[in-house]
C-alpha cells in the first residue's frame, strides 16, 4: 500500500509520479566514476589554486618577465619590481588577501558561474542528479530561482570581466618575449602563450559569448558580420566542456613552472635570448 498523500512530497525523488522501488537506481555499471574523477580534478585544481594565491612569492621572473596568471595584475607594493604592469595602487595586503585580489574573484565567479562548471559540481557535488536514471538525495528543487544559485543568473557580467582579464593574460605573455638582449624565446614563453590560446578558447566559447554575438537577432541575413561571428563560436561552443577542463591542467602547468624558475629551482630552457 502506498504512503499517504500527505507524506509524499510534491517534487524530487519523492514524487509520486516516480515508481515507488526501494533501489537508488536499477544500474549496473560503474555510473558513479564520472562523478569521482569530476570531483578528484576540480579538488585538485581548488586546493592547488588557493595554496598558490595565497603563497606570496615564485610568481615572477624579472629577467625573462614571466608572470604567473594567478598574480596578474599585481598592484601591491609589496609585489616584486617589475611584476606590476598597471602600476601599484595599494599598499602591503595581510596574508589573507592574494596578491591578485582585483582579477581572482571575478574568474572564480565567472567558472562558478559557466554553464559547463554548472552541470559538473551539480551533478558531482551536489548530486543533483548524479547520473541518468539515478535519483538524487535531495526531496525538492527549486532550481536556480532562489538565494544562492539565482546568483549563476549573472554569469553573463562576469563574462565581460573575465574577457579583459583574458586580454591582460595576452598581454602578460607578450611582454615575456622581452629579454635582456631583446627579443627572447624559451619554454616559458612557449607555456605562457599555450595557455593565453587555451584561455581565449574557454572564454569565447562560453555561451554567453556565443549569445553576445547573435542573441536577440531575428533575421541574420540582415546581419551578416553578426551571423558569421556567432557561427564560429558556436563551433567553439561545442568544446566547451574540453576548454573548461583543459585551461585548468594549462593554469596549474604555467603557474608550475613560472614557479619553478622564479624560485631558482630550474633555469629556464632559452632558444633566443
Amino acid at each position: 500500500m502506498s504512503a499517504p498523500t500527505a507524506d509524499r512530497r510534491a517534487t524530487g525523488v519523492f514524487s509520486p509520479s516516480r515508481a515507488q522501488i526501494p533501489q537508488r537506481t536499477l544500474r549496473t555499471d560503474r555510473w558513479w566514476m564520472p562523478t569521482v574523477w569530476t570531483n578528484l580534478g576540480l579538488a585538485a585544481f581548488v586546493i592547488y589554486a588557493t595554496i598558490r594565491a595565497f603563497w606570496g612569492s615564485a610568481y615572477y621572473v624579472p629577467d625573462y618577465h614571466y608572470l604567473t596568471p594567478f598574480y596578474s595584475p599585481c598592484i601591491s607594493t609589496a609585489c616584486v619590481p617589475g611584476s606590476s604592469h598597471l602600476g601599484q595602487w595599494v599598499g602591503d595586503l595581510p596574508w589573507f588577501i592574494p596578491m591578485a585580489f582585483i582579477s581572482l574573484p571575478f574568474l572564480l565567479l565567472f567558472r562558478l558561474t559557466c554553464y559547463y562548471y554548472r552541470k559538473a559540481y551539480y551533478r558531482s557535488v551536489w548530486q543533483s542528479p548524479p547520473a541518468c536514471a539515478v535519483a538524487e538525495p535531495h526531496s525538492t528543487y527549486t532550481g536556480e530561482t532562489r538565494l544562492p544559485l539565482i546568483i549563476q543568473n549573472s554569469h553573463r557580467y562576469f563574462f565581460y570581466v573575465a574577457l579583459a582579464i583574458t586580454l591582460l593574460n595576452t598581454y602578460d605573455a607578450l611582454n615575456a618575449f622581452r629579454s635582456p638582449e631583446g627579443f627572447g624565446l624559451g619554454l616559458g614563453n612557449l607555456i605562457l602563450t599555450a595557455n593565453v590560446i587555451l584561455l581565449w578558447g574557454y572564454t569565447v566559447s562560453c555561451h554567453s559569448c556565443r549569445h553576445v554575438t547573435g542573441g536577440r537577432l531575428k533575421h541574420f541575413s540582415k546581419h551578416p558580420v553578426r551571423y558569421w561571428l556567432w557561427t564560429q563560436i558556436s563551433k567553439l561552443n561545442t568544446r566547451h566542456m574540453q576548454f573548461a577542463w583543459i585551461t585548468l591542467g594549462s593554469l596549474m602547468v604555467t603557474d608550475f613552472y613560472v614557479m619553478l624558475v622564479a624560485s631558482g629551482a630550474i633555469t629556464d630552457l632559452r632558444f633566443i635570448g
